[in-house]
């Protein structure tokens, strides 16, 4: 499985996004895709996950209300929308596939898109 992530850039504070990650390969193989950031100087944080089938989303609690993971499954490509940007979503934007919804063990990552949020 190769993933392809993207949509990040520079934004101002109070802004949304939406990141991107494409899937491609062994695409049935995929259980759930999940996404993590990392900030400068921290370690990756675990944000929240959705069923390849896209019937259940699972959030992080700190991540409940700005952050929305959706699916199309025409395109194999998995969402995370983010509204109402800080400074402090200022991250490395990684996705990753999983067995289950906690995304204890990443199988694939992708490349990660970086977001910078300019107060």
């Amino acid at each position: 499985v190769q993933l392809q992530a993207s949509g990040g850039g520079l934004v101002q504070t109070g802004d949304s996004l939406r990141l991107s990650c494409a899937a491609s390969g062994r695409t049935s193989s995929i259980y759930y895709m999940g996404w993590f950031r990392q900030a400068p100087g921290k370690g990756r944080e675990f944000l929240g996950t959705i069923s390849w089938n896209g019937r259940s989303t699972y959030y992080a609690d700190s991540m409940k209300g700005r952050f929305t993971i959706s699916r199309d499954t025409a395109k194999n490509t998995v969402y995370l929308q983010i509204n109402s940007l800080k400074p402090e979503d200022t991250a490395v934007y990684y996705c990753g596939t999983c067995w289950e919804h906690l995304c204890s063990n990443v199988l694939y990552w992708g490349q990660g898109t970086l977001v910078t949020v300019s107060s």
